[in-house]
């Protein structure tokens, strides 16, 4: 009897162990996708960097730009790669005008640009789609309302929508309070100004799933429409929306660059890197190359790294382009 429990349990068929969340990961089409293409990886590295530079900014920059007592005048114009003669201060990619360490200058604004880059995406995201779901879900009124004003604010260049917002928000506030509300008002200037794309994205999604069985079958029991929208429409209409994002973070800090770059950003005391660019570029042309190339040069790898990223998420999950 023992001999033939025996053989019972040796010829049972072993049941693999359940690969873990991390190696399902792993072994996903996009993992595969991402390992393939030497541009994505780079991209993925440059931006990861940067964001890691920028996060910790007050632990790596030698200088704390807009702290006045950490600047030395005297150390005004000093080339990079060089040591002042006066301070004994080792500058990687020069001072500014005001013996700002370009360095530390570059990753604070960094902070600066990706702060006002994530909110306005954010708060384009969360607008856009709200209105978005309202209108392909209820459709009617509301539909053409939301549709129409999308419209006409389409007709206008994104940057000239952020310019007239930005403007009509600083003329309600006093102006004692422009340089310290700057940079909500540039959050809020360039979310209103990028709500539209989210919107029509959502907006088509959703009429394509309210029409699908599942939705049906909802309303048949009885399930509110409140809890039909957020809880079984809302997720399958986010992966559009979270690859617009990802351009968007891009197109955003290119936003703020230019505002800030055009005098209507953030104020010289609090520097982007717009503001960085615009401050080099009064000496472009007077022998101090370095304080306008280098903002330009981590502007340019930020906004191109994001944008690459970008793409690869918008084809990578889109089965259609594969």
């Amino acid at each position: 009897m023992s001999q033939d429990i025996q053989t019972r349990e040796s010829a049972a068929p072993v049941v693999p162990p359940k690969p873990s969340k991390w190696r399902t990961f792993l072994d996903s089409d996009i993992v595969y996708s991402w390992k393939r293409q030497p541009v994505v990886i780079i991209a993925t590295l440059v931006t990861l960097i940067m964001f890691a530079a920028a996060l910790f900014a007050p632990w790596i920059a030698p200088q704390n730009p807009f702290d006045p007592r950490q600047i030395e005048l005297i150390d005004a114009f000093t080339p990079p790669m060089t040591t002042s003669d006066f301070t004994g201060n080792f500058y990687l990619l020069g001072s500014d005008s005001q013996g700002r360490d370009v360095f530390s200058a570059i990753l604070y604004g960094s902070r600066i640009s990706l702060l006002v880059g994530f909110a306005a995406v954010i708060f384009a995201l969360v607008m856009g789609t709200a209105l978005g779901l309202l209108a392909g879900f209820r459709g009617g009124w509301r539909d053409a309302l939301i549709m129409r004003i999308a419209d006409v604010q389409l007709t206008f260049p994104s940057i000239l929508m952020a310019l007239l917002i930005f403007g009509v928000i600083r003329g309600f506030l006093p102006r004692s309070m422009h340089a310290e509300v700057a940079i909500i008002v540039l959050i809020i200037a360039i979310g209103l100004s990028d709500w539209v794309q989210y919107a029509r994205a959502v907006r088509g999604a959703t009429m394509v799933e309210k029409s699908k069985e599942y939705v049906q079958a909802a309303r048949v029991i009885g399930l509110p429409a409140r809890k039909i929208l957020f809880q079984h429409i809302l997720p399958n209409v986010l992966r559009p929306v979270l690859v617009i994002g990802t351009i968007g973070l891009a197109l955003a800090i290119i936003a703020e660059a230019t505002l800030s770059f055009l005098g209507v950003g953030m104020p010289a005391t609090q520097p982007s890197l717009g503001t960085l660019i615009r401050v080099g570029q009064d000496y472009m042309f007077s022998g101090e190359w370095w304080i306008l190339l280098f903002p330009g040069v981590a502007l340019l790898m930020l906004a191109l790294s994001v944008n690459l990223l970008g793409d690869w998420l918008r084809d990578v999950l889109n089965p259609k382009l594969r």
